[in-house]
């Protein structure tokens, strides 16, 4: 395992402050001699970026948030680290020749731009940020192909089908079933959910991630959207997806091949196997992550998710069978009326409400450009705004 200088592979970090972008680090800091860091970013965390690049020495940073720029450029004067600000240079820094991976775990639609540019750039992507093929599936997957990229799936269920199917290539998927814990209101009804604060909502049962992907997770729409990224990850038309409920979390996926049989991939709920998979892939590395016990966990259960209660995972396989710009109105509206809950400015119940109506109301382009989902996505915003007011 041990390389070269010039043999490591030089990684990209876009969204190194968030939960998925921590744990990669230490992911890479584990095999010093697998890896060289070359690129962090972050939007608005200067204080954590800076003490990031000190710590592991990147080549560059990049901070998104113009006003924090001088804050990081003096704090790394003296260090031997190019600092670069805005969206232009996020997308510019994928390009560095050095860089081979670019792990995406930026949150939301921002993680777009930088993915085309680094599928552009022939940069294999790790991708976390499934609102990149939620938004503009078909796009992102015809320029992986006309490249020549790899797209390795970090969600801990699209990194379960893969390694399901590794080996198995040139057996067609019958359908795969992509699982969910539940979140934190399984089991309660609408009238239950009236009066729901933030602060209950936040209180994942399995998983320890970021504040917008674990409302998503609440209202159901983290699973909605991970349905539409398994589509254009995996090829499949929306009746090969299914969505079981598994409270228990220690099976990730399930694959289904067209003679019956079935694979799991199972394991203890922790992000950074998956991470780590995307980045070492087809080798497995050595860890020393707790080992999953089947005795400590003597009964694994399944249920069907409530669609009726939480109407945003209804709402995903519709906007997936309209296809076009669709999703891309759907994500635009979600994360406007998740901040907007955040900020307790509306209600759980009325995330999927606005969702639902802003979807509806914005125009479907059916065979969109790049141009296309910026106009839809600030459409949809701009319409869900007016919405909460």
């Amino acid at each position: 395992m041990t390389q070269s200088e010039e043999a490591k592979k030089g990684v990209a970090i876009l969204g190194s402050t968030g939960s998925i972008g921590t744990q990669a680090l230490e992911v890479i800091e584990a095999y010093p001699e697998y890896f060289n860091l070359e690129v962090l970013t972050a939007n608005k965390n200067a204080d954590l970026l800076i003490e990031q690049a000190k710590r592991y020495q990147p080549n560059t940073v990049v901070i998104g948030c113009e006003e924090q720029f001088q804050k990081v450029k003096d704090a790394l004067w003296n260090h031997d680290i190019h600092v670069y600000c805005g969206e232009d240079a996020l997308a510019q820094v994928v390009e560095t020749k050095a860089v081979h991976v670019v792990l995406t775990a930026l949150v939301g639609y921002a993680g777009l731009r930088p993915t085309l540019a680094a599928i552009r750039a022939n940069k294999d992507i790790a991708l976390a940020n499934k609102e990149t093929l939620v938004v503009a599936g078909e796009l992102v997957t015809s320029e992986a192909k006309k490249y020549g990229v790899n797209i390795y799936p970090v969600d801990s269920e699209h990194s379960a089908i893969f390694q399901c199917i590794v080996g198995e290539f040139h057996n067609p998927l019958e359908k795969i079933y992509l699982t969910a814990s539940g979140g934190p209101f399984r089991g309660k009804k609408a009238a239950e959910l009236v009066n729901v604060k933030p602060k209950d909502a936040l209180k994942h049962p399995n998983w320890d991630m970021g504040a917008k992907i674990t409302i998503d997770s609440a209202t159901l729409m983290n699973k909605g959207l991970e349905v539409i990224e398994a589509k254009w990850l995996f090829g499949l038309k929306p009746e090969q997806i299914d969505v079981i409920v598994h409270p228990q979390s220690i099976i990730h996926s399930i694959a289904q091949f067209k003679d019956g049989s079935m694979k799991a991939q199972m394991g203890l709920p922790d992000m950074k196997l998956p991470i780590q998979f995307a980045l070492t892939y087809p080798e497995r590395f050595p860890t020393d992550f707790p080992r999953f016990n089947f005795l400590d966990y003597p009964s694994l259960t399944f249920e069907k998710p409530d669609r009726d209660t939480f109407g945003n995972l209804n709402l995903a396989f519709e906007a997936m069978e309209l296809e076009g710009t669709a999703a891309c109105a759907l994500n635009a509206a979600n994360e406007v009326t998740v901040a907007a809950f955040l900020e307790e400015k509306i209600g759980f119940l009325q995330i999927a409400e606005i969702n639902a109506e802003v979807m509806r109301k914005t125009e479907l382009i059916q065979k969109p450009l790049y141009e296309d989902f910026v106009k839809i996505d600030a459409r949809a915003r701009a319409s869900a705004v007016e919405l909460l007011k």
